[in-house]
C-alpha cells in the first residue's frame, strides 16, 4: 500500500475502491505527518468498505455507527452510544474483531460485575444485562452483514437479569382524586386529563398541535412524538408503526380541550399546546400525590391505569390494542392478569357438553 509525499512535507495516499453502488471510485487523503500515519488510514479505510474484520473492534464501531445511527431515533441512539462508548469501547477498542474470543468477553463480564462506584455500590443486574445485549447487538451485526463467523457475546451469555417493574396503576376514584389537585394550574390539570382518559405517552402528549384535533370528530391525531435532545426540542416519528393513530376522545375531553385552546392568542394549526418539559409533569405528579395522599406511581403508569379501566368496563384487547398504539397480543399478554378469568365458564360448558 504505498503512500506518497507532498509538496509540503506532509504525506497523502491515493485508494481506489467499490461504493455502495457498486461503482469504482476514489478516495485522496492529505495531510499526514508520517508515511506510517498515512498507511494507517488507507488499511482503516479499505477494512472498513471491504467489511475485513482484521479491522480493529473501535473501527468496526465507526461501520456499526454509520449502518445503524440514520435508521434509529436521535434519543435512542445517544442512549445506545453512551452504553457502547463508556462500558465497552474502553476494553475492547485495540483487539481485532476476528480474534475477539468468548474468553475476552468472560472477562470484561468480570470486570463489571465487579465493580464499585465510590458508595460501593455494583451496576445493577438490569444496567449489567442492558450492557451486554449492547455489546450481543454489535457482534450479531457483524455476522449477519459482514460474515463473523460467530457471536461471543452470545456464546458468553448474558450477565445481570432483566428488571421488571411492578405495574402499577391508578383506580379512577384514586385518579379523579389526584386531578383534584392540579385544578389550580390548568395546563397541569389539562395534560394529565389527556395522559389518563385518552391513555398516550408523555413524548405523544407533548408533540401534539392545534391541527392534531379534531373537536367534530371528537378525535385527536397521535402520529409523533417530543423529545428534548441537547437542549433541543426534537419532534420524530411516534415509537412504533403502530403508534400512529387516531383516538376518539369522550365528550367531556373534548369540551375540557375546547376550553383549553381558548386561551390561545390567535392560535395556529402548528403550534404545540403543551409548552412544558417531561421535568415540570414529574414534579406536578410529585405535588399531587403529596397533597392528596395518592399513591405515587409514574407518568408512564397513567397508561397503564387507561388500559386498567379499558378492561375494567369490558373491552376487548383488539379495541385497547388499537387505542394505546400496541398490538393485541401484548395487551392480552402484559395485562392477562386484570381480564376477568374464563376458566371458571369453560369448565361448564364443557361439563354441559358430556351430560
Amino acid at each position: 500500500m504505498p503512500a506518497y509525499k507532498d509538496k509540503n512535507g506532509t504525506w497523502y495516499v491515493s485508494v481506489y475502491f467499490t461504493n455502495w453502488k457498486g461503482e469504482n471510485d476514489r478516495k485522496l487523503k492529505r495531510g499526514f505527518k508520517t508515511r506510517r500515519d498515512a498507511i494507517a488510514w488507507e488499511t482503516t479505510f479499505i477494512n472498513k468498505h471491504t467489511g475485513d474484520l482484521t479491522m480493529t473492534f473501535a473501527e468496526f464501531y465507526d461501520v456499526y455507527k454509520s449502518d445503524l445511527e440514520i435508521k434509529l431515533r436521535e434519543s435512542t441512539w445517544i442512549m445506545k452510544a453512551n452504553v457502547i462508548e463508556t462500558k465497552i469501547l474502553p476494553y475492547f477498542r485495540l483487539k481485532r474483531m476476528c480474534e475477539i474470543k468468548v474468553a475476552d468477553v468472560i472477562a470484561w463480564q468480570k470486570e463489571l460485575m465487579c465493580y464499585r462506584d465510590e458508595n460501593d455500590q455494583p451496576y445493577s443486574p438490569g444496567y449489567l444485562k442492558t450492557i451486554h445485549n449492547q455489546l450481543s447487538a454489535i457482534f450479531n451485526h457483524a455476522v449477519r452483514y459482514y460474515d463473523l463467523p460467530s457471536n461471543p457475546a452470545a456464546k458468553a451469555g448474558n450477565m445481570g437479569r432483566e428488571k421488571h417493574r411492578e405495574m402499577l396503576f391508578w383506580t379512577k376514584a384514586e385518579y379523579l382524586k389526584f386531578s383534584e389537585a392540579m385544578m389550580d394550574k390548568p395546563v397541569s390539570f389539562f395534560a394529565f386529563e389527556m395522559l389518563y382518559w385518552c391513555g398516550i405517552r408523555l413524548g405523544e402528549l407533548l408533540a401534539l398541535t392545534i391541527g392534531d384535533f379534531d373537536f367534530e370528530n371528537q378525535t385527536v391525531r397521535i402520529n409523533k412524538s417530543y423529545q428534548r435532545i441537547d437542549g433541543r426540542d426534537v419532534i420524530t416519528d411516534p415509537k412504533t408503526k403502530k403508534s400512529i393513530r387516531t383516538v376518539t376522545m369522550p365528550d367531556f375531553i373534548c369540551d375540557e380541550m375546547q376550553r383549553y385552546f381558548s386561551g390561545f392568542y390567535k392560535p395556529k394549526k402548528e403550534d404545540r399546546i403543551f409548552l412544558i418539559t417531561k421535568g415540570y409533569l414529574h414534579r406536578e405528579m410529585r405535588r399531587g400525590c403529596a397533597e392528596t395522599g395518592v399513591k405515587k406511581i409514574r407518568i408512564h403508569d397513567l397508561r397503564h391505569s387507561h388500559v386498567s379501566l379499558l378492561i375494567d368496563i369490558g373491552l376487548p384487547a383488539l379495541a385497547i390494542a388499537d387505542r394505546v398504539g400496541h398490538e393485541s397480543i401484548d395487551i392480552t399478554y402484559r395485562y392477562a392478569h386484570l381480564f376477568p378469568s374464563k376458566q371458571t365458564e369453560i369448565a361448564q360448558k364443557l361439563s354441559l357438553e358430556r351430560e
